[in-house]
C-alpha cells in the first residue's frame, strides 16, 4: 500500500508546513492503519528530491517524539541542507537539467527567512544526531546539484549506526528515476527500491568504497522484482 500526501506548497505556505503535513499524515497512518488494511509495525517513508527532504525530516522528527516507529526511509537524490556550495553545486551548476539557479529560488520560496535552513526539519543533514533513524536506501545522481548532500546524509547515517546504502548513478542527472520508461537506470533504481523495501536491511551491495558510496551498474537489478508485490507500506512524500 502506498499512501502519497498532498502537502501544502510554499510560497503561499512556506516552512514549516510542508513538513508538518506529512508528518501528520505519517501519524494518522500509524494511528489508522488497520482501518485502511494497513500494518502500523511495517511503515516507511520515501521520496524525491523536495519530498525526499520530506521524508527524511519526518524521519527525524518521528524518532525525537518516540512515534511511528518507522522501518525504512527510501531517499531518491534528496534535498538535505540549506546551501549551494558543494563540489556538485559547482560542477553541475547548469546544463543538466536541475540547476543551481533553481534551487536558490526553490529555497526562497519555501524558507521565511535564510535562518529557517539551520532547522533540520529544513536540512535533516544538519540535525545534532542521527542516530536510531530507520535504515536507509538513498540514491543519487552523478550530474546532479544535490548528489553530495545525499551521499553526506547517507554517510552520516554510516557513521551514526543506521544501515544505510548510498547508490550513485553514473551518467543520469537529477530526476532520472521517473523517466524509467526511456532510461535503464531509472528502471535499475527502481528494482532496487523495490528489492530494499521488501528485504528489511539487506543493504550490502556486492562491491562499495570504503565510503560507503556504491557506483551502480545499470541492468543490475532483474526486472522481475517490479513484477512482485510489495508487502510493506511506505508514505510517498
Amino acid at each position: 500500500m502506498v499512501v502519497s500526501v498532498d502537502y501544502r506548497l510554499a510560497p503561499e505556505h512556506p516552512f514549516p508546513a510542508a513538513v508538518e503535513d506529512a508528518d501528520e499524515a505519517t501519524r494518522w497512518v500509524a494511528e489508522n492503519a488497520t482501518y485502511i488494511c494497513g500494518d502500523p509495525q511495517r511503515i516507511r517513508v520515501g521520496g524525491d528530491s523536495a519530498g525526499g527532504n520530506l521524508a527524511a525530516a519526518v524521519a527525524l522528527i518521528a524518532r525525537d517524539r518516540g512515534f511511528p516507529t518507522l522501518t525504512a526511509q527510501l531517499l531518491f537524490y534528496p534535498v538535505t541542507r540549506y546551501g549551494f556550495e558543494t563540489e556538485s553545486y559547482r560542477q553541475n551548476a547548469g546544463g543538466y537539467g536541475l540547476t543551481r539557479e533553481e534551487m536558490i529560488w526553490f529555497w526562497r520560496q519555501y524558507l521565511k527567512t535564510p535562518e529557517d535552513g539551520e532547522n533540520p526539519r529544513a536540512s535533516p543533514l544538519l540535525a545534532r544526531s542521527h542516530e536510531n533513524l530507520p535504515p536507509a536506501l538513498i540514491v543519487t545522481a552523478e550530474y546532479d546539484p544535490l548528489r553530495d548532500e545525499g551521499e553526506a546524509y547517507g554517510e552520516s547515517l554510516r557513521r551514526s549506526g543506521v544501515p544505510a546504502a548510498v547508490v550513485r548513478y553514473p551518467g543520469t542527472i537529477h530526476g532520472f528515476v521517473t523517466m524509467a520508461k526511456i532510461l535503464p537506470e531509472g528502471r535499475d533504481a527502481i528494482a532496487r527500491a523495490v528489492d530494499f523495501l521488501k528485504s528489511e536491511v539487506r543493504l550490502s551491495p556486492p562491491t562499495r568504497r570504503a565510503s560507503g558510496l556504491y557506483i551502480s551498474k545499470t541492468g543490475e537489478y532483474h526486472q522481475e522484482s517490479l513484477r512482485k508485490y510489495l508487502d510493506k507500506m511506505w508514505i510517498c512524500l
